[in-house]
């Protein structure tokens, strides 16, 4: 018997219908094209795998967010995938080999076993791209110019662009000589910016004075660019790694302000976003309508280690769900000639509508007895006899 209301899906899972599909395919399309353009090639990792290999870097962030199930073949855990980088990390290190810089790109569905507070989806559709082999700031800027061209074609308006670099927090814990358990707890009181309970949690560490200072004003260095100016004063006697990271933060800032003049940029030294899994530059993309990033990335060198080969690595991933929803009414998907063809016996009439669609023509031919014709079905034009040959004419 057939369940009661079986048309239901489960919550945060839905389906796409054939419009809003037809405009996420040709976003898809034309987003990938443009990666191409920029020398980054397409892979497709599988949607289940092990899930150590799931489980690699950023994996471990994604634990409570993946499905996971028994292989009845060998016996092994696996998970559906709720993040393709550790995947594509795996295709560059134990698959590809390359000893040069490597370009990858990808878009696919991803599975969470919680939805997002904010779009309540469950099925992401995750795009993105990744840079392997390149350790310098050249190589973030790269990605992140190309992030915001995805914005751009997506046609968002007053995207803002937040910067940060997880390494001047890990070379001030470093410095300081936390141990784990103490690291974990700053890193969960500056993720919450709760600056009275760092203030008690600093007068318990036996550390230097000059470092608890540091650390107390963390939070305190986020703003626009004159942010910047500030917080080279404050670790003006940090040891050279602090110095460098914020070099580094300061290098990529000048370069995309020159590149992007009106582009509206913050900077939050204590934004620690995926920190285990980070070891650079973090950013993230905003606009007005959001809540939340629309698109986020960063450095995360050496996730290929476990794959066999440590490699430099950046990029960044977005929700191509999002764009579609967000830049619909501004990214058209291109409108497609579509005929309509009588039912008939005739060979002709058969032939005809075979070449059209080899030339990449859409034909939909009627059925006998069916109802609606080809304005029901959005047709532009029709296939007409006209002195024995068989004609394509357009609808008024």
């Amino acid at each position: 018997m057939q369940q009661k209301d079986s048309w239901l899906l489960p919550e945060g899972i839905e389906e796409t219908l054939p419009t809003e599909a037809k405009h996420l395919e040709a976003l898809r399309n034309k987003l990938l094209g443009m990666f191409s353009c920029w020398g980054y090639e397409l892979v497709i990792p599988p949607f289940i795998d092990f899930l150590d290999s799931l489980l690699t870097g950023s994996g471990h962030d994604l634990d409570l967010q993946t499905f996971k199930l028994t292989d009845q073949i060998s016996g092994e855990m696996l998970g559906i995938r709720a993040d393709m980088t550790p995947q594509v990390a795996r295709i560059d290190a134990h698959n590809l080999k390359h000893a040069w810089p490597t370009r990858l790109c990808y878009a696919g569905t991803v599975l969470h076993t919680r939805g997002d507070p904010l779009e309540k989806t469950r099925s992401p559709m995750q795009i993105g791209a990744e840079l392997y082999g390149h350790a310098g700031k050249e190589s973030d800027l790269e990605v992140i110019c190309l992030m915001l061209e995805m914005l751009a074609i997506t046609g968002l308006q007053n995207v803002h662009l937040d910067l940060g670099h997880v390494g001047i927090y890990r070379a001030l814990a470093e410095q300081a000589g936390l141990s784990d358990v103490q690291e974990s707890e700053l890193f969960d009181i500056l993720q919450r910016k709760a600056r009275p309970e760092l203030a008690e949690l600093m007068d318990g560490y036996a550390i230097d004075g000059a470092l608890k200072q540091l650390f107390l004003k963390l939070p305190e260095l986020n703003g626009d660019q004159a942010i910047l100016e500030k917080a080279n004063a404050v670790l003006a006697n940090a040891h050279d790694p602090v110095k460098q990271a914020l070099a580094e933060l300061i290098a990529i800032a000048q370069q995309l302000a020159q590149r992007f003049p009106s582009l509206a940029i913050s900077f939050d030294l204590a934004e620690l976003r995926g920190y285990h899994y980070h070891t650079g530059i973090v950013f993230a993309a905003f606009v007005p309508s959001v809540g939340k990033e629309i698109a986020r990335g960063g450095r995360y060198d050496n996730i290929g280690a476990v794959f066999g080969r440590a490699r430099p690595a950046t990029g960044f991933s977005a929700d191509l769900k999002v764009l579609s929803a967000l830049g619909k009414h501004s990214f058209q998907a291109p409108k497609r000639e579509l005929i309509f063809a009588p039912s008939l016996d005739d060979a002709a009439l058969t032939e005809a509508i075979r070449d059209l669609r080899a030339r990449q023509r859409a034909v939909i031919q009627q059925l006998p007895g069916q109802t609606g014709g080809a304005a029901e079905y959005g047709c532009t034009a029709i296939l007409e006899q006209e002195q024995q040959h068989w004609v394509v004419k357009p609808l008024n």
